[in-house]
């Protein structure tokens, strides 16, 4: 079966887990794709399961206008195959928040160079690659990773920046990195609490 063959029997398979009420409190939201048949996202990931990981097949569904397609390409999408201007391709295209948290959360934080990109995104000031850069940092603290002296000063500039900025869910993210980052241990959580206090806040 061509990779083309494909795409269009995954889309013919959203049919069955369509949920109307999912698509329009989305719609409501303001989430305009050009498709969106409100699949929940254990159906989706139940889909991914099936496919497997396919590298041309993620490149593929991530080409499609469509909600479904976009977020099984997060799914499927080998983290070790992605090269850096693949990612920087995709993060531009990336349509709304919540295939930003997707893309997040089952791609980005897998990648090889994750904590280089995370850097480079929080860095960034254009909303959902910051929240992605905050997300994927949440994600390498939880599981331990910390960044050198040089990354600690930097990520805590961001935060601050982040936090006073105009973006109601990266101000969000960056204080859930926050409470992650001080999970790393004592000096971690001196260092964050007294970031935060130059802004007068405290961990929620």
């Amino acid at each position: 079966m061509t990779t083309q063959e494909q795409v269009k029997e995954i889309k013919q398979s959203f049919r069955q887990m369509m949920d109307g009420a999912v698509a329009q409190s989305m719609r409501d939201k303001g989430l305009n794709y050009h498709l969106n048949w409100g699949a929940t996202l254990p159906r989706l990931r139940e889909k991914a399961d099936e496919i497997g990981k396919n590298y041309d097949l993620a490149i593929a569904l991530w080409k499609e206008n469509v909600r479904e397609c976009k977020i099984l390409a997060t799914m499927t999408m080998p983290a070790d195959k992605m090269l850096p201007e693949v990612v920087d391709i995709w993060m531009e295209q990336v349509p709304s928040q919540e295939i930003a948290e997707q893309v997040a959360f089952n791609l980005w934080q897998h990648l090889p160079f994750a904590p280089e990109k995370a850097f480079q995104w929080i860095a960034s000031e254009r909303e959902y690659e910051e929240l992605c850069g905050f997300h994927v940092l949440s994600r390498l603290f939880m599981n331990g990773q910390e960044p050198n002296e040089r990354g600690i000063n930097e990520y805590l500039d961001q935060v601050l920046s982040a936090l006073q900025g105009p973006y109601p869910a990266v101000c969000k993210a960056a204080m859930q990195s926050v409470i992650r980052f001080a999970e790393l241990g004592l000096v971690y959580e001196r260092m964050a609490k007294s970031a935060l206090k130059t802004i007068n806040l405290d961990f929620i």
